[in-house]
Formats: C-alpha cells, structure tokens, sequence
C-alpha cells in the first residue's frame, strides 16, 4: 500500500504539487478565520439557578427556597453536583453535569422540573430562573462610567436605559451587569406622625399607592363600518401626580398621599455599589455567549461604545473601556506563542540548511512544516476546536516531529542518488527516490503510530485537565499524522522534482564528514566496555528516580495575564459606606503603583449577578498596564499583598482572574486548597470549621486562610406572639407585610415612560426609624382600626447569625480556604492534612473533605498513569511487530528511562535554581514526559529498523562495522531532529513566565532537558547495547 501512495505521488506530482498549494491557501484562509481564545472550554456544562426571597433570612430562605428546589433536581440525569447557597432574600443553586453532556438539553430537564417546584414556593418567592448560558471565563468586557456633571441616578440611568441596551444588542453578548450609582424609582416615604394624625397606617398607604398608576388597555368600539381602539391615558408620570391620589375621604375633606407621605424621586436600596479608579461610578460587566467568538465579541462591543462616545461626551461621562479585558491576554498570549512559532521556524531553516548543506533539500525539509501544521489547524477547526494557547502549543512541541518525517526521507533520497551517480549503470531518479522513500518509511509509519498510542493517555484524561491537554494532544496528533502524509506524498514529489538531473554536488557536505568521523572514533571505543555504559546507565537513572521525591507537584503554573483580582471580606455586617471608604484608601494606594492602570472595586453584589456577596465582600479588579514582564507581575503580587496587610481585620486573597476562575470550576471557590466541613448542626460545622482554620493557618506557607462564611452577622429579630395577635385581632401576614414595607419597601406598581421604567416604592420615612432599638417602635393598624406598636405583638431582640448557608451534594457545609506561598499544593494539602487529621476531633456526623488544585493534581496524575499503563500494552504490541524478536523489543524498551532523566535534571534545575514559582511537577510538565516518550522511542524505532535494513536487506553481516554504519548513517537525522526540536521549543523554554506560556512553557523545559540525554541515548548507549545484545539475522528475511 506504502508503495502504491509513494509510486501514485510521484507519477502526479505536477497535480500533487497544485494541489498542495490550494491546501496551503486554505489552511491560511482557515487560521485566520479561526476562534480565538485564550484556553479551550474547561468549565463542564452548569447551569446556575437563582430565586429572589424578597426579605426572608439565610435560614428561612434554605428551608423555603433552597431544600425544595435541590429536592426536585437532585438526581437529574447526567448530574455531577449539586451546590448551593442561601443568603438573605435570594437562593444561588449550581447544577454540574457530567463531561460532554449537551448543555442545552440540561437546561431544558432542569427548566421542566423547575415548573413543577414554582408553585410550591412560598406566595412572596419569585419564580426561579436560569443565569443566561455563558462562556467558559464569563467575562468579556468591564466598563466604568464617571462623571462630575451627572449625579449618581442620572449615571445608572444612563448605564440602564442608554448603555445596556445597545450593549445586549451586539451579537454574542449574554448579559450585562450593572453595579453602582443610583436606580431611579418613585418612593412615597410614609411620615408616622401624619398616620397617627390622620388615624392611618402604613398598610392603607401601601393598599391606595398599589392603585395609584398603571397602564391597562381598554378594547375597542365597534359600529357597522369602523373599529376605533380605546387608548386610556392617565397614568401618574410624575412624583407631583402621584402625591395627588386620594387614600380617604374624611368629612368631606381628601386625604392624599402627599398630606401623610413624601412623594419623591429618590434610589433604590442598595445591594451594592462601585469604585472607578476610586471615584463613585456605575460598572458595568458583559459576559459573551456560549460558545462566541471571544475577539470577535470584545470588538464589537467596543465599537458599540465608539459609537456612543459622542453620548458621553455630551453628558460629561467618562468612559473607562478596559477595566477587563480578557481580549487582551488572548492577544498577548497568541502573539508570544506565534512568535515563538516563528523564531523555532527560522531557526529550523538555518539548521537544516547547515547540515544538509544544500538549499533544495533544507527547502522540502521545511515544506513539511506549513504543509503539516496548516492541515492540523483545518482539522481543529473541522471538531470545533478553537485556537488558543494550548492548541497553538501542541504544533509548537509538533515542529521537530513534524520536520523529522522529512528529514529522514530528504536525507536518505540524497544520500542514494547521490550514491547513485557513482554507480556505472545509475538507475533512473524515479526509480531511486521511490526506492529511497520506501526504504525509511515502513520503519516512519510505525513510529508514528507508537508517537500517536503514547498521546492516548492525554487524549482521553478527563475533567478540568482534560479539557486543558486533550486539545493539546489532539493538535500534536493531527500535525504528526498529517507530516507522515506529507512525507508519503508531497516530500518524494518535490525531491523528484528538484533532483530529477541528478545530485549536482556528489561529495557528502565537510560538516557531515567530520561529525561521522569523530562520531565512529566514540562508538569504536564505547563498543569495548559495554558493562561500563549499562553500569552508567543505571546509575544515572536510579539519581534520576531519587531525585523524583523532592519536586513538589502543581496543578497548573501561575497565570501572568496582567490582570489581578484580589478579593476583600471584613465581619459580616459590615456596610457599604464602610467598605467604600476602605476601598477608597486602596484604590488610591494601588494607582500609585507604576504598573498598575486602572483599579475597580465592586461591593456587595448587583441585581441578577452570578456573586452571592453581602455587604462586606468586595472585589478589586486591578488591570496592568501593557508589557509588564512575569517577572514583575511576580513582585507586583507581593506589593499589592503588602498594600492590603496594612489593615488589620480584613481577610484577602490575591488571584488572577483565569486562576480564580479555574478554582471555581473545580471546587466552586476561588482558592486552591479547599477543605469542606460538612454536617447537619450549623453551629457544629462553623466551630469545627474555624478549628480547622486556626490549625490550616499554623502550616508552613499557609496566606488567605478564611472561613468562607463566617457567624456573627448582626440580626434584629421579630418573633411574633400568636396569642398576642389573636387578642387584639391582627392577622399574621398584614404585620409581616407592613415590616417589610417600613424597612425593605413595598415595590406596589410602576411608572413607564416611554421604554424606561421605574418602580413606585413605599417605605416608612424618619431617620429614627432606622436605628435598631426603634425597630419596636413601628405602629400597626388592624383590620378593625386598633393601632398598636409592633413590640405588643412580637418579641424583637437584637442578635446574631449568619450572612449565608452554603450546601453541597445537599448537605450543610462550611468552608476553609487557603493559598499556598512558597510550597506547591500537593505537599502543602499533605502535610495540612495531617495536621487537622491529628489536631481536629470531629463529632458524629461531622467531618472535612479536601477539595481544591491538590485533589485535582492528584487525579489527573492517577489517571495519566492508568491510562499510560493501558497505552503501553499498545505500544508493546506494536514494537514487537517492527522489532520482530523480544530482544530488540527490550533494547527499545530499557533505553526509554535514561531518555526521560534530562527532563528530571531540568525539573530539578528550574525547582532549585529558577525563579521563584517556577519548577515543580506540573500536568504541563507530565504532558512534557509524555512526548519525550514519543521522541525517544521514534528515534529507538528508526535506529533499530536501519540496523535490520542493513543486515536483512543489504546482506551485511552483524558486526562492529555494520552497526557502525547503521549509526552514522542515523547520526545526522538524529542531531537535526534534536536540534531542530530544541530550537522550536527554545522560545517557549526561555519565556515560558511570560503571558500564553505558563503550560507550554514547563513542557519545552522538560523536552529540552530530555532531549540531550534522549540524543546521547540513541547516538551512544543504543548502538553499544545493540552490538551487544541485539539480534539481526540474515534468516529473518527468509522466512518471511
């Protein structure tokens, strides 16, 4: 079949060529037309469920709300897990579906078995509703809006029913978030002494305003030959109109809402607020639709604001476009690697022209690399595979792979033709570059496919780190699959091309001559001492395997995306004005930072956010200025944490975003070590939970360690005394309703001008009314007309509890959560555990679970070594079908260990002698063995197979001199893959703290290191083990 491919190219090589050339033209076409995204999808299919409680408690809202809900989706099919929290007035359930499950079949199950729970809430619940479906890193662009002109109602406004709008229009934007600034609504502020006057209450204020406005259609009048639609206009448009509506009339007189309240334009309460570069602002958050082109989305949203420019600058607004911009890390991150791509590539053609010492055969050599990659990037696109860093990094460790199909044909169809002409009766060149093609490509199938069976284990790890590697291998296989159909077809089309005359220069290049000669002085001699070089072997592997247990393990390296979220928590209770002022302070500490650009602080949490944060939780999103190096983000994160260790009693943490968003996918919490206290008592849980902090945070390298939600929220309870109620005839619902209006505010109608709309809102006017001991103070009214305070008919106290219960798999949990500085996860997780194991006594019913990066590590190195274990019964089989007899098998074999040691010389150097965070057992650097398998073991095959062609098909005897001439004419092939391969991957290798190299970057270490010892292995070690051990018999060709 080979020879049929080989024979079929060369007779239409014209047509190949053509064809070739339409392929590259396509390629192009598709790579510039391709996704762009900084990683692929690693968040599994979810679906967040939220429910507004208007004014019930965390506990209330848990028992109401939350049980039910995760009641009736628990157990959907394809569910992975079920999370859950309950805050005050509002419950966030998240649903984690298994891998590959289709998203949008899982939100239609869940929207089903959501309209079976809607009537079974609660009449003041609101219907739950689905977050819209969004992309993997939620974010696409933040905006700030400032302005000295506008007052802050006016701002929001503007960010509501101008900006939004026309934002939510551009194609592939999901939602936008608002936070800050002021929402207009017509509030009627009920005044207690007019009430009392007037013998009212706030309840006849809140029936009357119900009534006070609207919009209702009306029909239409119809006679014989018309139909006229009836338009009623009447509605209250402004707070003047509104105070004007009657709530009684008293002998004679009207009482209006304006006699017994003040009827004005005035903010909605708060849930939170924002900071612009420490200024009060509105931001606002766009999130890009599921599976949107992330570049394509972000542009089109700016120039949507572009188009507004000339709005902001007639309304005195400053627009503050990139507090966020996820677009730019995919740009950087494409740019480096590209230009790594480039730099390999150039520095490919100068090695291949050095050592081939002929332009043509440097030329076809590299054909094979925009041939090969182009087609990878059409198959990518073809499964629906984005570009992105990580794809981009498989055809990056591809290139040597990739140019070594077509250095091993290019070299051997040189050498025969030139061979060739020193023949008296030279064959013709078809003849000789079929032959030659032939000769190496049985041996170059069969490596191949071994490269592919060793990629198996990467191509099906699952989870988040299968989504991260998978693409990774999938794009390596691609290119090495379509570099051996180039070298099949395209390779011995172009060679027969530029060498149908003849080889014009006969004579082998000085270079190659002199590195033969030295090269067959060394293997002459080590030929002599074999016991010596197996006795080196295994020394250097079994230092090699010692020094394994001192590397500390990562799931993945530090993110240098130039942008840091740093997440900001005081006691709980704490207001807004509270932590504005704080955020104030830090904000204008961190701007005075040189490599700091902007700083936005976000409180509390905006209406229909993702973020469950109270009061006293924020977030500062601080954005660096361009071309800040890793280095220096590196010593920035330090700098921000010595900003923020300047206030006492505040916990934080400092993340980057792509880390903080990774940390939530695999446990829901931000932090990479996360331990889980579960139980049914709540008190239990959070003491327990607090042990385990105050253990956690005596930890060698131990920073951020928090309590996610800690008790001690300041609460003002009203326990009503039914017995007081029935005696004085007030209904339990009527008392409940008029708290709720005179504290929160009863939303009873709306206003709508034009396509804005503003809620008319009652609430119970006086600032005495807002301190807690007046709580009891709060005048009712019966059906009957009794009035009497609330503290006849309740017990209101003051006292404590908590800001939020958090569930998981259902069950009550706590959560501990800490940052390592200094030690990786794996070891700090291990030796964390084992403190709390021996210093925590958990009751009955109550215990911790680690969760987190460590855990995650753990499991990807687990099924990496399960599925490598299966891939070797593959490559075994396959082996032992090329080498034909098991001693060639165990020869290949035994020298793939001391291949693997340069990459653990190079772990080991970058560990101890790198920068600080760098180094380590990263899945990246697990990935890096992997392919250096596949390097090693190609070179073992193709040397191995040489010596069988030598000996099986040229009749040469099995000797010193036939393994000598089997090695050297391997000896050039080998370096220039080496070569070619370490100078590919060197830009990674040198930036690899640079932005879009943190994963490539640890596996170009590991390969460059490996690739030495792997090139001294199959030069050196392999061809003395093979004199000595290995078998190549004549015979062999016989029984075939």
């Amino acid at each position: 079949m080979l020879q049929r491919i080989v024979h079929f190219s060369l007779k239409f090589r014209g047509v190949l060529i053509a064809l070739s050339c339409v392929l590259l033209g396509y390629g192009l076409y598709v790579a510039a037309h391709s996704k762009l995204d900084v990683f692929p999808n690693f968040v599994p299919p979810q679906v967040e469920i939220q429910t507004e409680a208007p004014g019930l408690s965390p506990e209330q809202v848990e028992v109401l709300v939350t049980r039910p809900i995760e009641t009736t989706v628990n157990g959907l099919g394809g569910m992975d897990s079920l999370r859950s929290e309950s805050i005050q007035g509002l419950s966030v359930i998240t649903a984690v579906f298994k891998e590959g499950t289709d998203i949008f079949v899982a939100r239609q199950m869940l929207a089903e078995k959501l309209n079976e729970i809607s009537g079974q809430l609660p009449v003041s619940v609101k219907t739950p509703r689905m977050s819209p479906l969004t992309s993997a890193t939620m974010d696409l662009l933040k905006i700030g809006l400032v302005s000295d002109k506008l007052t802050p109602m006016q701002l929001r406004t503007l960010a509501d029913w101008t900006v939004k709008p026309r934002l939510l229009s551009v194609p592939g934007v999901a939602r936008c978030i608002v936070f800050g600034g002021q929402v207009r609504e017509m509030q009627i502020l009920a005044k207690p002494d007019r009430l009392s006057a007037y013998d009212l209450s706030i309840s006849d204020v809140m029936n009357v305003a119900k009534l006070s406005t609207g919009v209702m259609g009306a029909g239409f009048v119809e006679n014989a030959n018309q139909r006229i639609v009836l338009q009623t206009e009447g509605q209250a448009l402004s707070a003047e109109a509104l105070g004007e509506v009657v709530i009684v009339r008293t002998n004679g007189l009207s009482v209006r809402l304006k006699d017994v309240a003040e009827v004005k334009e005035g903010p909605e309460p708060k849930m939170g607020d924002a900071l612009i570069q420490g200024r009060p602002g509105v931001l606002m958050a766009t999130a890009s639709q599921y599976g949107a082109n992330t570049m394509e989305v972000t542009l089109a949203v700016e120039a949507a604001l572009r188009e507004m420019q000339p709005i902001f600058d007639q309304e005195g607004v400053t627009l503050y476009s990139r507090l966020h911009r996820p677009a730019t890390f995919i740009e950087v991150s494409l740019k480096n690697i590209k230009h790594s791509l480039y730099m390999g590539g150039i520095l490919v053609g100068v090695v291949l022209f050095l050592f081939l010492g002929h332009f043509r055969t440097a030329f076809i050599s590299l054909t094979a690399i925009p041939l090969s990659l182009l087609t990878a990037i059409i198959l990518l696109d073809k499964f629906g595979i984005t570009l992105n860093t990580i794809t981009l990094g498989g055809l990056a460790i591809a290139i040597g792979e990739v140019v070594d199909d077509a250095i091993i044909d290019v070299e051997n169809i040189f050498r025969r033709l030139r061979e060739n002409q020193e023949l008296a009766k030279p064959k013709s060149a078809f003849r000789v570059v079929l032959d030659a093609s032939l000769e190496v490509r049985s041996a170059v199938v069969y490596a191949t496919f071994v490269v592919a069976l060793v990629f198996l284990p990467v191509l099906t790890l699952t989870g988040l780190q299968g989504s991260f590697f998978a693409p990774l291998a999938l794009s390596y296989v691609f290119a090495i699959m379509a570099s051996l159909a180039v070298a099949l077809t395209v390779t011995p089309a172009l060679s027969l091309i530029f060498f149908a005359k003849g080889v014009r220069n006969s004579k082998e290049p000085r270079l190659q001559v002199w590195l033969k000669r030295f090269y067959g002085r060394i293997i002459t001699s080590l030929a002599r001492w074999p016991k010596v070089v197996m006795a080196v072997v295994g020394i250097v592997c079994i230092a090699a395997v010692l020094m394994l247990p001192h590397f500390g393990s990562e799931f993945l390296p530090e993110f240098r995306e130039g942008h840091f979220v740093l997440g900001v928590q005081m006691i709980p209770g704490t207001s807004l004005q509270e932590m504005l002022k704080m955020g104030k302070e830090i904000s204008d500490e961190l701007l005075k930072n040189k490599n700091i650009a902007t700083v936005e602080q976000q409180v509390g949490r905006a209406e229909q956010g993702e973020d469950t944060f109270g009061s006293h939780r924020c977030e500062f999103h601080v954005e660096l200025k361009p071309d800040v190096s890793g280095e220096d983000q590196e010593t920035l994160t330090k700098e921000i944490r010595a900003v923020l260790e300047k206030y006492p009693g505040i916990q934080f943490e400092v993340m980057t975003f792509l880390g903080d968003r990774i940390g939530e996918t695999i446990t829901g919490e931000t932090a990479p070590v996360v331990i889980n206290v579960y139980g049914d008592d709540l008190d239990t849980i959070d003491e327990k939970a607090r042990a385990v902090a105050q253990v956690l945070g005596t930890v060698k390298g131990a920073k951020d360690v928090q309590v996610k939600s800690p008790p001690g929220a300041p609460r003002m309870a009203v326990r009503l005394r039914p017995d007081r109620m029935t005696q004085f005839g007030f209904r339990p619902v009527d008392i409940l309703e008029a708290v709720q209006t005179a504290y929160q505010g009863a939303v009873v109608a709306q206003v709508h001008e034009g396509d804005k709309v503003a809620n008319v809102t009652v609430i119970l006017d006086g600032a005495n009314w807002r301190e807690p001991e007046e709580v009891g103070s709060l005048l009712l009214k019966s059906a009957e007309g009794l009035q009497m305070p609330l503290n006849q008919l309740a017990e209101v106290y003051l006292t404590t509890g908590r800001y939020s219960i958090m569930h998981d798999g259902a069950r009550r949990r706590q959560v501990v959560t800490c940052k390592p500085e200094g030690a990786d996860v794996t070891s700090f997780t291990a030796e964390a555990r084992k403190q709390i194991v021996s210093k925590v006594m958990f009751p009955k019913g109550t215990y911790a679970v680690f969760s987190g990066a460590a855990e995650a590590t753990a499991k990807a190195q687990q099924q990496l070594l399960l599925n490598s274990a299966i891939s070797a019964v593959g490559i075994i089989i396959l082996l032992g079908i090329v080498t034909g007899n098991w001693k060639n098998l165990l020869l290949i074999l035994a020298n793939v260990p001391f291949a693997l040691v340069g990459g653990i010389l190079a772990v080991f150097l970058t560990t101890y002698f790198g920068d600080p965070g760098e180094g380590g057992l990263t899945i990246g650097s697990l990935v890096g063995f992997v392919t250096l398998f596949g390097i090693t073991t190609r070179n073992s095959i193709m040397m191995i197979s040489h010596f069988e062609h030598l000996v099986q098909v040229e009749g040469m005897n099995w000797s010193l001199e036939t393994a000598l001439r089997g090695a050297s004419e391997r000896l050039i092939p080998i370096l220039m893959t080496a070569i070619v391969t370490a100078l590919g991957l060197l830009p990674l290798a040198i930036g690899s703290g640079e932005a879009g190299r943190e994963i490539e970057g640890p596996m170009a270490i590991v390969i460059l290191g490996g690739l030495i010892t792997s090139t001294v292995l199959n030069l050196l070690v392999l061809p003395t083990l093979a004199l000595r051990f290995g078998r190549f018999s004549k015979a062999a060709q016989t029984d075939e």
